[in-house]
């Protein structure tokens, strides 16, 4: 049988790429790209000259709204007096020979999460410069090869995405190793195509284009409702049983009450104590494996339909300078969406968020039975989460609640997520929420407003009451 090449001649994806040496900041596309480092703050000639041409707003933007970025990870501004609409900022891996697969992982993250962005911001047209930096030791052929095979995986699965993908290089030697590596991933006739299977290298990625690792493979087993989260990560070894996980998080510590224990030797309880100790340590181990293996697939995942939901989003900040995320009851179908891609939505949007301080305001407003998920649900979402989304939660405000909701809010926070429930505030109109935040920071949709005129009229005056904060 005839061999052949993992990435067969097609004119229509070779259409949407071209090849470019120049200055990315003169181009006039949708967006471009800006590889800099964790405080998006690099010194170096092309990010001086980025926001050189950008202006102040740019800075301002950068500073302010974005400030940080991880390794692996993509932000997105406005390009302000640049010829493109949007920078998207992101963080390219040091590379080092004892911990390669771990650089190679980080910058597919960098390509992809990238794609993704235009993808969820329909952005058509991108300059795509280099995130892969010779100042961080990443080898120029290497990253080529991870970038130029995470763009043809991503327009073979979304080919209506892009209208034009531009590979920017800044000097001739870039160039002219993309235009060796070019066509092995996107040949332009058959006698390419044929080149390409002997000439390219022994790991192509997956189906993504991400790195292969079969060391670090693991397979997450979990509840029907999150069959997704099973099927897409069959190249992972590890077992993770999320039922029996969620079953042990809710079972009673009984017979551990001083009052029922009698302490015969001073060194057994030091021991035991010791050993809970220990055990507590390995269970936040585990826990922070999951989430991290959660995250990175939130990175990844296709979750375009969540996010045209318009449910979750971040906004301005309070009156404190804090980030607010906006939760919208009646926008999410519970019945329909797909709950596990929900979790990896909500992980995208909330793990840049709450490494600082923040707040959540919760429109209730015409919530109906369709809208809201199960407890059950709830409760295993609470207990994937990080740690830092209860420790850096300053406030949970509900706007419009009704009786249901208090008792249904009552119930999970009495039972199930005890730290934060001095942090949820019941708001009965919007007016109220204004004491906490401008109204210019925080985007209510229309019907709220509508509904908030209805029911407290067009005028209500509200104490403004700062010891809330």
């Amino acid at each position: 049988m005839e061999e052949r090449s993992p990435f067969p001649w097609r004119n229509d994806l070779n259409a949407k790429i071209v090849l470019w040496n120049g200055n990315i900041t003169t181009l006039n596309v949708h967006a471009i790209t800006h590889a800099t480092n964790e405080h998006i703050n690099d010194r170096n000639p092309m990010s001086e000259e980025l926001f050189k041409q950008g202006g102040p707003g740019l800075v301002k933007e950068v500073r302010e709204d974005l400030r940080v970025c991880k390794t692996g990870e993509a932000k997105l501004s406005k390009g302000h007096n640049l010829p493109a609409r949007y920078v998207i900022h992101s963080v390219g891996p040091r590379y080092n020979l004892k911990y390669v697969t771990a650089a190679e992982s980080a910058l597919f993250s960098c390509y992809r999460t990238i794609l993704q962005i235009c993808k969820e911001a329909e952005i058509r047209t991108l300059g795509l410069g280099a995130i892969h930096s010779a100042r961080r030791n990443y080898p120029p052929d290497k990253g080529a090869h991870i970038a130029i095979r995470t763009v043809r995986r991503f327009l073979e699965k979304f080919p209506e995405s892009f209208d034009l993908i531009i590979f920017v290089c800044s000097h001739q030697e870039i160039f002219d190793i993309y235009s060796k590596i070019l066509p092995l991933y996107f040949p332009r006739d058959s006698s390419e195509e044929e080149y390409a299977i002997d000439n390219l290298p022994s790991d192509i990625g997956n189906e993504d284009g991400e790195p292969v690792i079969k060391e670090r493979q693991i397979r997450i087993i979990d509840k029907p409702t999150f069959a997704a989260l099973r099927a897409g990560n069959e190249d992972f070894e590890q077992t993770i049983d999320l039922n029996k996980e969620f079953a042990q998080s809710m079972e009673a510590d009984v017979g551990h009450h001083p009052f029922a224990t009698m302490e015969e030797n001073p060194d057994k309880v030091k021991a035991s104590r010791m050993l809970r100790t220990n055990s507590e340590e390995i269970r936040k181990l585990e826990a922070k494996k999951r989430y991290e293996i959660l995250l990175r697939k939130a990175k990844t995942e296709d979750l375009t339909e969540i996010a045209a939901l318009h449910c979750i989003f971040r906004t301005g900040v309070d009156r404190l300078g804090r980030p607010i995320v906006v939760v919208v009851g009646k926008n999410y179908p519970a019945h329909m969406a797909d709950p596990e891609k929900t979790l990896l939505y909500m992980i995208r949007i909330m793990d840049p968020v709450v490494e600082t301080d923040y707040v959540i305001v919760y429109f209730h407003t015409l919530t109906s039975g369709k809208n809201q998920p199960a407890m059950a649900y709830l409760k295993m979402v609470y207990s994937l989460l990080d740690y830092r989304y209860r420790k850096n939660l300053k406030h949970f405000y509900i706007v419009h609640p009704t009786w249901w909701s208090k008792l249904a809010v009552w119930f999970f926070t009495t039972f199930t997520a005890s730290d934060i429930k001095h942090k949820v505030h019941n708001l009965k109109g919007v007016q109220y929420l204004y004491t906490k935040m401008n109204p210019d920071q925080i985007d209510v949709p229309p019907f709220v407003q509508e509904y908030d005129i209805k029911v407290n009229g067009p005028r209500y005056v509200v104490q403004d009451d700062h010891d809330g904060l």
